[in-house]
């Protein structure tokens, strides 16, 4: 294979990759969940409600601060129209346990996996907040940290 064409096949795989990424408009079919604790969300569970996802990592700065504020949305609002559900980019199970312990968090969390990429490919940065509404359509998209304010005002995508 020639240089020229060989970058260019690299080319077309870098543009291809680029564009795989969750964007608002796009379509989630939820499946089962299982959480990083080993509980499970089934889809049923999920599918005809807002859902709030969250993609984090306990080492990061950013996530640190906007947790607690996911964490009040999924005390306060949580429940028959809206679910919280986060996913952890962690490479352990331990790491998340121990430091949703250690804050005190109880919002669902999995471990990123082949299914949770599969609803949401290619994110940039964290944390990244999506909303899923309830025919499982994004509806929102956010990539970066979100003030508290921000972060409850989330429930607004919720039934009413």
């Amino acid at each position: 294979m020639s240089l020229t064409r060989w970058f260019g096949l690299l080319a077309l795989l870098l543009v291809a990759c680029a564009t795989a990424r969750a964007e608002v408009g796009d379509r989630v079919s939820w499946g089962d969940v299982r959480l990083h604790d080993g509980r499970a969300i089934k889809a049923e569970d999920l599918k005809g409600r807002t859902v709030v996802v969250e993609y984090w990592a306990t080492w990061c700065p950013f996530c640190m601060k906007q947790n607690p504020h996911v964490q009040r949305l999924h005390e306060q609002h949580g429940g028959k129209d809206l679910v919280v559900l986060t996913i952890s980019i962690d490479k352990t199970a331990e790491a998340v346990t121990d430091y949703q312990k250690k804050k005190g968090y109880t919002f669902p969390t999995v471990l990123e996996n082949g299914q949770t990429r599969a609803w949401f490919p290619k994110r940039k940065g964290l944390p990244v907040v999506y909303v899923v509404d309830p025919a499982g359509r994004i509806v929102f998209h956010e990539a970066g940290e979100m003030f508290e304010e921000d972060i409850l005002g989330l429930v607004r995508y919720a039934k009413k």
